[in-house]
């Protein structure tokens, strides 16, 4: 990207030419939008509108949305949507908003949206998938746009000026991140309560520590009855493969020392290429072939195996979610379990679930250190007074006004306030949020980092117990391995997915269809050149290698 930074009559004069070109864009609709103001001398409190925003709202703006949210959640009736209510009033808007968890479904819908002519003013997507809409220059510059004066809590708070411009994409700045968490919550469960059955019946097997005590509990999950049923009716783990491949979640990468995108000793490393992944197949097979493993794991959804788990189908899952183990959280497996079995009069077995958290990684690395996420982008032919007004709302968004209204709902109704101390009041959140369709979550896409710290906040949640915070606090001790420090992109004019999707039904084939993975050099081989992986990873390197202000190199071999 550009620098951020530019002088004073510069921006003035990208802000006009970007006027005129949006005016011209959307000429052909008959829509000649007035050119919006912005004061940038506003003393507004900060949280408030932002301190570089205009008041100037006098003018209604309907605005269309189409954000990343849990297809678990929905928004609902108007009169009880307070978030809405309060965006609709705070900034003149009639605010369109819709919602769909991120993955292939989105962006389908996406692409729908855009080649019928139906772009929203703002929406969100993956990496790649943004990646290919600017390279088709269907996104609007935000020269001038996401800058520290349009949004002063943004940067202040969540995302610093050069995590933007190491987050660009095409030499060109057409996309920014949504605040995204610092901590991350990474881990495998496991039903201790089921070690508990088995010990009871002599079953030498305990919380694992490393990657063989994980494998015999898997295998005394399944051929032990560790929930005492009578019948053969559980597995040792479950997970989801999205009809794609098996993913990073299988213990089986970091047991050779590959989890994604990564940097080793100045060496980017790709774990679904890696030579490494054939060693990676052998040992998923391996474990498969153990009997071991949830058998609809490959067509499975994100999401599906955390409800198996919920349903007593399978003893370990892998979760990334804070709330994954916690007792009353009703999004949590922990809170779900419990739930199911007394729904089914099992009261006694609810009440003795206990998911604890482990990793057999937990001291050499769990997964990567943070990098900036899923994007936020604007497209080519948005309004430019829908877009400064969207910018106001996110920046506001972003502030500690907006953040406890998104994440923890209305101050003296869903939580009190105590100087610098959020205690939160459980009931009233499930009556006004969970129960009317859970929908904080969706206005969440802008305050996914459950991070009150950043606003010298303390949270204080009345129905996190000591077990709860025992777990939170074992996730904090678990390592994390150096992330590749900034966000890449593949050559110009070239198709990421093609490299991908190739790369995935290669992995699937060898796992499914051959008796091991002798072949995996040869295929590889042919996916560096013919499908020219080997020049998107160099191309990576070198970025990387700018970023870094040292040389990176590929792993080739």
């Amino acid at each position: 990207m550009k620098n951020v930074k530019f002088g004073t009559t510069f921006m003035l004069l990208c802000s006009l030419v970007l006027i005129l070109f949006l005016a011209a864009c959307n000429s052909d609709k008959g829509a000649n939008e007035p050119t919006p103001t912005s004061d940038t001398t506003n003393n507004n409190k900060d949280g408030d509108q932002g301190q570089g925003q205009s008041n100037s709202n006098d003018k209604k703006l309907t605005l269309k949305w189409f954000v990343n949210g849990s297809n678990n959640s929905s928004l609902p009736p108007k009169d009880k949507d307070f978030v809405r209510k309060t965006i609709e009033e705070k900034f003149n808007v009639d605010l369109q908003i819709e919602h769909m968890q991120l993955g292939a479904d989105f962006t389908t819908k996406l692409n729908l949206m855009m080649a019928g002519r139906d772009v929203p003013d703002m929406f969100m997507s993956d990496g790649a998938a943004s990646n290919n809409y600017i390279k088709d220059g269907l996104t609007l510059d935000m020269t001038g746009l996401v800058t520290p004066e349009k949004m002063p809590n943004y940067f202040k708070y969540w995302v610093k000026e050069d995590e933007l411009e190491r987050y660009q994409v095409q030499n060109k700045f057409m996309r920014a991140p949504v605040p995204f968490p610092k901590q991350q919550y990474v881990s495998y469960y496991v039903r201790k309560d089921w070690i508990d059955n088995l010990k009871a019946k002599g079953v030498d097997v305990d919380i694992p520590t490393n990657y063989d005590e994980m494998i015999e509990v898997m295998k005394a999950f399944t051929f032990n009855d560790p929930d005492n049923n009578g019948k053969d009716d559980t597995k040792g783990f479950t997970t989801f493969g999205n009809g794609t491949l098996p993913y990073v979640y299988w213990p089986e990468y970091l047991k050779n020392g590959l989890y994604g995108l990564g940097l080793v000793d100045d060496q980017l490393v790709d774990g679904y290429s890696d030579l490494k992944v054939g060693q990676v197949l052998d040992d998923i097979r391996k474990v498969i072939d153990m009997k071991v493993v949830d058998e609809d794991w490959y067509l499975q959804k994100s999401g599906e195996e955390l409800n198996k788990a919920a349903q007593g189908k399978a003893g370990i899952f892998w979760g990334s979610a804070r709330f994954a183990g916690l007792d009353n959280d009703p999004n949590s497996v922990q809170f779900k379990t419990k739930e199911i079995l007394k729904s089914a009069g099992k009261t006694e077995d609810a009440e003795k679930v206990d998911w604890q958290p482990f990793h057999p990684f937990a001291d050499t690395g769990v997964a990567t250190e943070a990098l900036p996420g899923a994007p936020f982008m604007f497209g080519k032919d948005a309004p430019a007074e829908n877009v400064e007004r969207t910018l106001q709302i996110l920046d506001w968004m972003a502030s500690e006004e907006g953040f406890l209204l998104v994440r923890y709902g209305q101050e003296g109704v869903h939580y009190k306030r105590d100087g610098n101390t959020i205690t939160l009041d459980a009931d009233a959140y499930k009556r006004d949020v969970v129960d009317q369709g859970d929908f904080l979550n969706i206005y969440q896409f802008f305050a996914a980092a459950d991070e009150p710290q950043v606003f010298g906040l303390e949270v204080v949640r009345p129905t996190e117990t000591d077990r709860d915070r025992a777990i939170l606090e074992k996730l904090r001790t678990y390592k994390y391995l150096p992330s590749i420090g900034t966000n890449v992109a593949p050559p110009e004019g070239y198709n990421l997915a093609d490299f991908r999707n190739q790369l995935y039904s290669v992995l699937s084939k060898i796992l499914f269809e051959e008796q091991d993975a002798s072949n995996w050099p040869t295929y590889r081989e042919e996916l560096m050149d013919k499908y020219g992986g080997r020049a998107v990873f160099e191309a990576y390197a070198e970025q990387m290698s700018k970023a870094h202000g040292r040389t990176i190199t590929f792993r080739d071999k």
